[in-house]
């Protein structure tokens, strides 16, 4: 069995889940560290084409989650719910990565645009179709407030090893090759593996619940407006997109900021790879510190970090040196770690409510509406970073082929964009975090009100009279504490 009786997870148990987002935290690094530069300076498309790109492809991402969660949760198989979809997925998963990083040379741009966009909708399709499910098991392997944050704690290890693997790695293995177009080959090859590969423990390590039963009711997208009525949905909905916008500006961003303003471009990977670390270092105490007081007030330490690293970024300047840079690197990871960590502990009580307002576990429908949301919010963060640059006369470098070998030569950028790049890397992170704050301010669930909930659903779940004046009087006073508000 996946856990005891008390609720509590075996350490195999949480290993083979937590390896499962080496897929989620590194694709989502790799991606949105190297992607738009990728497109911009490989495959060299124009920016604003770059951004519709994204646009378009999160567009489409963002009704296949919902539909490929509701699917999942009537999906009826021997291995369950959700985790046919990591087995099956695996081959999908390799085969997606190589062909986004695929440089087609095709000569018009036109082609070459067709072939990006094509192939990164198959990415995120595949995307959707194994880590909405791996999402919504969170929430059926154990309904225990402090194990739910403990099993986060060690997929968001996972994830952030992953994602300084990829931060790191990728651009070592291009730079070993004199062709760059090789290089991104190999790197999408060896990477590909490293994501696919996991889900076979992932698989053979995790079992649901045996009491969560497939929803029998049909397929519709009318159940995805009933969280909105809930408090407690907008709120975390609020504390996850914006501090996730936040993040999609800084990272599409990094990659500029070095090269063309603090010429520094060689040092990015690492400087990443230190911010990363930091972030996994940081973990253990955000874990102990959400013990002691609660979800929220560990998030809301991460945000208050992050602003102000980001601030402490305004006084690195060309030629100084690149220990400073190192600093704010550490400080940053250390304020995101916070952030994340928390806000993927809080996910999985997300459902718990939502079996308080309509009797039922939808852990598929919210793990696709989260992605959903998630996934517009992104799409809009880039494109907008995209456009922003196209605007300020970015200029992309040129191709260079001599004896059979492709190189890139950068140019000179312009003092207007310059002043564009500085002014996004600081303040657009800085409003989205204050708007995150906004919302953890308002944020209902503590640890005392979980547990009251928690009994509450077992209650009910054993057939508890509803007409007990003591449960009926439970019941409405959690729904106004965290529905109606």
């Amino acid at each position: 069995m996946a856990q005891d009786a008390s609720g509590k997870l075996s350490l195999k148990t949480k290993i083979g889940f937590g390896v499962g987002d080496f897929y989620g935290g590194g694709s989502i690094v790799i991606i949105g560290f190297y992607y738009l530069y990728f497109l911009t300076d490989v495959v060299r498309i124009n920016a604003a084409l770059a951004g519709t790109i994204f646009l378009v492809s999160k567009i489409w991402d963002s009704i296949s989650g919902p539909l490929i969660g509701m699917i999942s949760d009537r999906t009826r198989s021997r291995w369950g719910r959700r985790r046919p979809y990591f087995l099956f997925g695996m081959p999908l998963i390799f085969i997606s990565f190589v062909m986004i990083w695929y440089p087609v040379d095709f000569t018009k741009e036109m082609h070459r645009f067709a072939y990006m966009i094509f192939s990164y909708i198959f990415f995120y399709t595949v995307i959707d179709l194994v880590l909405t499910p791996f999402s919504a098991l969170a929430s059926e392997l154990t309904l225990d407030y402090n194990e739910r944050a403990s099993l986060q704690s060690i997929r968001i290890c996972f994830s952030t090893i992953s994602s300084i693997i990829c931060a790191v790695v990728p651009m070592e293995i291009v730079k070993r090759f004199p062709d760059v177009k090789t290089g991104y080959v190999v790197m999408a090859t060896v990477i590909g593996l490293l994501f696919a590969l996991p889900f076979i423990a992932t698989f053979l390590l995790t079992k649901e619940r045996s009491d969560f039963k497939p929803v029998d009711e049909p397929i519709s997208f009318k159940p995805f407006l009933e969280p909105f009525k809930m408090r407690v949905f907008l709120y975390v909905n609020g504390m996850y997109l914006f501090a996730f916008v936040a993040m999609d500006v800084l990272m599409a961003i990094v990659i500029y900021f070095m090269t063309y303003y603090l010429l520094q471009g060689n040092q990015t990977n690492y400087v990443l790879g230190t911010m990363l670390v930091f972030q996994v270092l940081s973990i253990p105490f955000y874990y102990w510190f959400c013990k002691v007081t609660s979800k929220k007030a560990a998030y809301v330490v991460g945000a208050l970090i992050w602003i102000v690293s980001m601030f402490i970024s305004l006084l690195i300047t060309p030629g100084i040196s690149i220990v400073y840079t190192y600093i704010f690197g550490a400080l940053v990871g250390i304020g995101t770690g916070g952030v994340v960590v928390m806000i993927y502990s809080i996910f999985p009580d997300i459902p718990d409510i939502d079996e308080l307002n309509c009797g039922q576990r939808r852990e598929g429908m919210y793990s696709g509406l989260f992605t959903f949301l998630r996934k517009l919010s992104a799409a809009f963060a880039v494109w907008m970073i995209s456009n922003a640059i196209y605007f300020a006369g970015y200029k992309a470098p040129e191709e260079k082929i001599a004896n059979g070998v492709t190189q890139m030569v950068q140019q000179v950028q312009s003092p207007t964009f310059i002043l564009t790049l500085r002014l996004i890397f600081v303040i657009v992170p800085v409003v989205f975090l204050l708007l995150c704050l906004w919302c953890a301010a308002r944020y209902p669930l503590s640890p005392a009100v979980h547990a009251r909930l928690k009994d509450h659903l077992e209650k009910r779940r054993s057939g508890a009279d509803m007409q007990d004046p003591e449960m009926a009087r439970e019941e409405r006073e959690l729904r106004q504490i965290l529905i109606k508000g």
